[in-house]
C-alpha cells in the first residue's frame, strides 16, 4: 500500500507534498490505475495532521483528475492521458542522476548548492526546448 510521508523542514504545504508524491508515483509507475489511496482517515493517523488537510489534498487530485473517490470505497488513482514511461528509462536516468549527484557531492557542493545548480540548469534547458 501507498504510505505518505511529510517534510516538515521543506516549507511545501502539507497538502500540497501530499498530492506531489501521488503526482510522482504514478509518473514512475509506483501507482497503477485502479490502485487506492490510504483512506483519510488511515493518513491522519498514519502522519498525525489535521483531516482537512488530507481531505483538501485529496480534492485537489480530484480537480486534476489524477484520482476519484467513490463513496464508502476510497479513492483510487485515474487512467492517465499520457503514458507512464517505460520502468527501464527510468532505471538509466535514475543511474545516470545518481552518479552527478555523487561526482556534484564529491566536489563540495552542499544540497542547496545541488538544487540551485540543477534548477538553474532545468530552467536553461527548458527555455532551449521552447525557443
Amino acid at each position: 500500500m501507498f504510505v505518505f510521508r511529510l517534510d516538515t523542514h521543506s516549507g511545501v504545504p502539507p497538502y500540497l507534498q501530499l498530492v506531489q508524491q501521488v503526482r510522482q508515483a504514478v509518473l514512475l509507475g509506483f501507482l497503477q490505475p485502479g490502485d487506492r489511496l490510504p483512506l483519510i482517515r488511515e493518513v491522519v493517523e498514519d502522519l498525525a495532521i489535521n483531516p482537512n488537510t488530507v481531505a483538501k489534498a485529496y480534492r485537489q487530485m480530484e480537480q486534476e483528475n489524477l484520482v476519484t473517490g467513490r463513496p464508502g470505497q476510497g479513492t483510487f488513482v485515474n487512467e492517465q492521458q499520457s503514458a507512464v514511461m517505460p520502468a527501464s528509462t527510468y532505471t538509466s536516468l535514475r543511474r545516470g542522476l545518481t552518479t552527478w549527484l555523487r561526482r556534484a557531492y564529491a566536489a563540495g557542493l552542499d544540497e542547496q548548492a545541488v538544487n540551485a545548480l540543477f534548477t538553474s540548469v532545468h530552467r536553461q534547458t527548458r527555455n532551449e526546448d521552447v525557443a
